[in-house]
């Protein structure tokens, strides 16, 4: 088992919260990928972003739903800084995970998360699990208080 899956099945199961951990038996590196492999919603995907500030070199994760794109202007408000997509050296450096199986939880370094509102329309929503095969399924309330997001509107309309 890989470090980064140790990691995400620790923190789950230390969190108490009620999850699926599941292996899929392809790559679930893109929402798309991950919506069909598990057969939900695209939306019921939460996806992990991770931006970085420009002036800060700050680290933040927003967590959205599967067919959501995140607005860099609205994203600038909530931190008050501009930020560019973080680099995946930068990711995985931070959060020991890599591009396409980055999780909400287990990071090495905890960082600041901001959860879509959106992702509270299911009863059950799907993250990464620290691999590109392997994501859990949890509720969305459980999820946000788990990676300690603050839900915020930095979505596109």
């Amino acid at each position: 088992m890989s470090k980064s899956l140790k990691r995400v099945r620790a923190a789950l199961e230390a969190s108490g919260f009620s999850h699926e951990l599941r292996e899929m038996p392809d790559s679930t590196r893109t929402a798309r990928d991950a919506a069909d492999a598990i057969g939900c919603t695209l939306d019921q995907i939460a996806k992990s972003i991770v931006v970085e500030g420009e002036e800060s070199g700050r680290l933040t994760l927003f967590v959205t739903a599967g067919g959501n794109r995140v607005s860099t202007a609205r994203i600038a408000g909530i931190l008050g800084e501009p930020t560019h997509p973080a680099s995946g050296a930068r990711i995985r450096a931070v959060t020991g995970f890599a591009i396409g199986g980055v999780s909400p939880v287990g990071h090495k370094t905890p960082i600041q998360a901001y959860f879509d509102p959106r992702l509270s329309a299911f009863e059950t929503v799907w993250a990464a699990a620290g691999t590109p095969r392997h994501v859990f399924g949890i509720t969305p309330d459980d999820l946000r208080v788990l990676c300690g997001a603050e839900a915020a509107g930095f979505v596109e309309d």
